[in-house]
C-alpha cells in the first residue's frame, strides 16, 4: 500500500485553492436602480423616480467567485408585492438584474427593493412613483 506523503497533500491543497476556493467570496458591492440596463446587466438610466408605466430596473452588483440564491422582494407601503429568485454562480465581478413591471401601471407612492442573498437581506433601496 503507497501513503501519500506530505508533498503530495500540499500539491493537492494548493490545485484546490488555486482553482475554486481561493479567491475572495462572492459579495454584494452596490445595487443600482434605473429605467434600462447594459449589455452587462449594469443601470443605463440610474433614477429612483419612475412613472407607473415604466419597468424599473434593479442591478445587484457583486465581486469574488461563488454560488447563491439571490433574491429581490419588490414592496409598496411596507408589502410585499412580487418576488423574483436568482441562482446565480460567478468567478468575477458581475451584475445580476432584477426588474418589476405592472402593464396596469404602478399606484404613485413609495417603495423599496430589498436584495437578500442566501436568505441574508445585504442591501435595500428605496424609490418613488410619481404621475
Amino acid at each position: 500500500m503507497r501513503t501519500v506523503g506530505v508533498r503530495g497533500v500540499l500539491f493537492v491543497a494548493l490545485v484546490w485553492a488555486l482553482g475554486c476556493g481561493g479567491g475572495e467570496p462572492l459579495r454584494v458591492t452596490a445595487v443600482d436602480l434605473g429605467r434600462s440596463l447594459n449589455s452587462d446587466n449594469s443601470v443605463g438610466v440610474h433614477t429612483t423616480r419612475f412613472k407607473p408605466d415604466q419597468t424599473i430596473y434593479a442591478s445587484v452588483h457583486t465581486t469574488g467567485s461563488g454560488s447563491a440564491a439571490m433574491v429581490a422582494r419588490w414592496l409598496y407601503s411596507g408589502r410585499m408585492v412580487s418576488e423574483t429568485k436568482k441562482d446565480v454562480s460567478y468567478t468575477r465581478e458581475a451584475a445580476t438584474e432584477f426588474h418589476i413591471q405592472n402593464p396596469s401601471g404602478f399606484p404613485p407612492g413609495e417603495y423599496t427593493v430589498e436584495i437578500v442573498v442566501n436568505g441574508e437581506k445585504v442591501d435595500a433601496k428605496e424609490f418613488r412613483v410619481e404621475k
